[in-house]
């Protein structure tokens, strides 16, 4: 079906967008995520290369564990008869955190309350919750370590749904959780010029630190939970920019400058050396395609490095905009390998490739909300997602479908996700400056 809608496009010189108004259909169903276990490393590795990673498995149930006892220890240590302490309010965490006000108002006291509240809510394993505003009071002795981030538009059999949402996401790099907070403890203590006054929010910071050491994974990426959870959430996770964000945070870390300089010269060496095992990684997940390397997915099968899916919506697929961030991570580095070269120009060709011209993705009416729509002369556009084999925009629904007309899919997700961006416009214009020197 979809091959004779692109066969009668070419024939009667229509677009995609107009053939697919007229006969649009359902082009698949997402796959859920195998989740990294015992037997698959088994079965996916030679009987050489499996140490590290049982290693790894071994280490994550352990932690897993000891959060577990842990909380169980504060609750058992509550007077008798005493109700447990509310779930933590969830929410927007991002303004809460802020990392670009002036130096001084690091050593506020609003800053020093948002601090406080970060040391209170990390987990025995090092790590914090999504979504949780940080200007709250600190976490209360027994309380859970994370909001409930089920969503109430969650369908039976979701593939985000967690069986417990009072313990799901303990310890994510999710929607920027632990990076921010490693990040503001960080600023905090730079501005406290009494040691012992930022002697708590330093040790945060390192113990933070050494949760994203031992979450990377042996081949260099990092989950999007750990201790590992399960399905998708087992994936290396390119989505919101989480392995560039971890690797720039250790990198810079590593370095010691600024507000760096209290890590340790140990710590400093390991996250330098971290910082480069996922630089490997992610010239080794760029994906190839049409016998050429083209741009990333967002989530990776961490054994195999083959894409693959994450909510219900989201697609093994290529993905214009972590991609992009990709590149701009790519460009920055300062002693580019040819091999680094050679993904930041295969990468850059794509996106080219992969521009929408004449279409604006814009709010046609208060009933049906976004819509993609012809107009001439208009700016190019990126989907979010393209289908790795013919690289055309595919787009996904909440019931597990995957279609090529955005149109088609439900109102819901369809004003509820951002399918189409200009992303990689700053990824092209920094490739304009970095090709000139390299």
């Amino acid at each position: 079906m979809r091959a004779a809608r692109l066969v009668l496009a070419g024939l009667l010189g229509l677009s995609l967008l107009q053939v697919s108004s007229v006969r649009a259909a359902v082009i698949g169903i997402n796959v859920p995520a195998n989740s990294l276990t015992v037997a698959r490393v088994e079965a996916a590795l030679a009987p050489d290369q499996r140490a590290p990673w049982l290693d790894y498995l071994a280490r994550s149930q352990q932690q897993r564990e000891a959060d577990r006892v842990a909380l169980a220890a504060e609750r058992a240590a509550l007077p008798a008869g005493s109700p447990l302490p509310p779930a933590p309010e969830g929410g927007h965490a991002d303004k809460s955190m802020p990392l670009n006000q002036s130096p001084d108002w690091y050593a506020s006291a609003a800053a020093r309350l948002v601090a406080d509240n970060i040391v209170s809510f990390q987990t025995p394993a090092g790590g914090w919750g999504k979504n949780q505003p940080r200007d709250r009071a600190p976490r209360l002795p027994g309380q859970d370590y994370v909001a409930d981030n089920n969503s109430p538009r969650a369908l039976p059999g979701d593939f985000d749904l967690a069986e417990n949402p009072r313990w799901s996401y303990v310890g994510t790099i999710d929607n920027d959780a632990t990076i921010s907070e490693i990040r503001f403890l960080a600023k905090v203590a730079a501005q406290l010029p009494d040691a012992a006054a930022a002697a708590a929010y330093r040790a945060s910071a390192l113990k933070g630190l050494a949760y994203l050491l031992a979450a990377q994974f042996p081949n260099g990426g990092w989950p999007q939970v750990w201790p590992l959870q399960g399905g998708y959430h087992d994936a290396i996770t390119l989505n919101d920019n989480a392995v560039v964000e971890v690797a720039e945070l250790l990198g810079e870390a590593g370095q010691g400058a600024a507000e760096w300089r209290f890590v340790p010269g140990a710590l400093r060496a390991q996250a330098l050396a971290a910082e480069q095992r996922a630089i490997a990684l992610l010239l080794a997940a760029q994906v190839r395609g049409q016998g050429r390397k083209m741009i990333w997915a967002q989530q990776y099968d961490a054994l195999s490095l083959a894409p693959v899916a994450a909510r219900n919506y989201e697609p093994a697929s290529l993905c214009s905009g972590e991609s992009a961030d990709v590149l701009l991570y790519l460009m920055r580095q300062p002693q580019p390998s040819p091999a680094l070269r050679q993904a930041v120009e295969a990468g850059v060709a794509s996106l080219r490739e992969l521009a929408l011209a004449d279409v604006q993705w814009a709010r046609q009416d208060d009933s049906q909300g976004r819509r993609l729509s012809r107009k001439p002369g208009a700016s190019p556009l990126w989907a979010r997602y393209y289908d790795a084999s013919t690289l055309k925009p595919v787009f996904g629904d909440r019931d597990k479908t995957l279609h090529d007309d955005v149109n088609e899919i439900s109102a819901e997700r369809r004003n509820g996700y951002a399918w189409f961006g200009t992303w990689p416009l700053k990824a092209l214009a920094a490739y304009e400056r970095w090709s000139s020197r390299h």
